[in-house]
């Protein structure tokens, strides 16, 4: 009898056992998926990495000289090279506010990164969805424009990533690029989309792979076609936890995401390409 009693215990608070179980589990909250990538850039565009608030990180990005540039200056590395110097600080988790400077036409940029979703780890929410913008100023002497305005560029992006697998992520990013003044001719708005992808081959190396493209066209002048060349990118990524080197092949060098898209002029496919590096280090306070 002792026996039974408790086997009749045991089914009657069994059900109770079991909504408890269920009602617990749905109480959890879903976990946002890990970033898609380990660098706030996969090569050329940015990513929809976010450091969490007071993380403060260092940009350095350089490009050497084109490699077929058709004098001995060992591939371009003793030819003019482009270099910009960054520093992002995040007011708050989804927030990133950061300034850098270029070499090419002494620019000084201004931007913002912010985090519109993030990806779960059910796929409740399946991608990351992140916007990145800047304004960038042309610093160079007051001969070069007729109005202060000139000097004003801007860029709008919006990054669409999603971590498929810890091995491999993708996203794809539109964009706006838009100068006040350009030569005549050329139109002022150059809208664009960008594909990038990274596989990681061990616990702290990556190959990167981007393509960049400009949708449009600019009237052909005298016969001269002046429309901006598509961007390619590979390279390898080496990262820790709060540093990312890339070694890349690009045709890029303009550094500044709207100088690439509305000015590039380099095809790789036809050898202008370049060799460069971005270097990223993050110091959390």
């Amino acid at each position: 009898m002792k026996y039974i009693r408790l086997l009749l215990f045991a089914l009657l608070i069994a059900p109770f056992l079991v909504i408890s179980q269920v009602t617990k589990k749905d109480t959890i909250p879903d976990k946002p998926q890990r970033a898609a990538f380990r660098s706030s850039y996969i090569i050329d565009n940015p990513t929809n990495v976010l450091y969490t608030r007071n993380s403060m990180e260092m940009q350095i990005k350089h490009r050497f000289g084109l490699i077929n540039s058709g004098v001995n200056d060992y591939a371009g590395i003793f030819g003019a090279s482009n270099i910009r110097l960054g520093l992002s600080y995040a007011v708050h988790d989804r927030w990133t506010l950061g300034f850098g400077i270029t070499k090419f036409n002494l620019l000084q940029d201004f931007n913002l990164k912010v985090g519109i979703l993030r990806q779960t780890r059910s796929d409740k929410v399946p991608f990351s969805v992140s916007y990145y913008g800047n304004f960038v100023i042309d610093t160079r002497d007051k001969e070069h424009f007729e109005y202060d305005q000139d000097r004003f560029s801007y860029f709008h992006q919006i990054i669409f990533a999603r971590r498929f697998s810890p091995d491999f992520s993708l996203q794809i990013a539109p964009s706006i690029s838009h100068y006040n003044f350009v030569d005549y001719g050329l139109k002022n708005d150059v809208y664009g989309v960008a594909v990038g992808g990274r596989h990681k081959i061990s616990r702290q190396g990556s190959i990167l792979v981007e393509y960049s493209h400009p949708f449009t066209n600019h009237p052909i002048n005298e016969g001269v076609d002046v429309n901006p060349k598509p961007g390619f990118s590979i390279g390898v990524e080496f990262a820790t936890i709060g540093h990312a080197f890339q070694l890349i092949i690009s045709n890029y060098n303009g550094i500044v995401p709207q100088k690439n898209y509305v000015f590039n002029q380099n095809d790789f496919f036809k050898g202008d390409f370049l060799i460069g590096f971005n270097i990223t280090r993050v110091y959390k306070f």
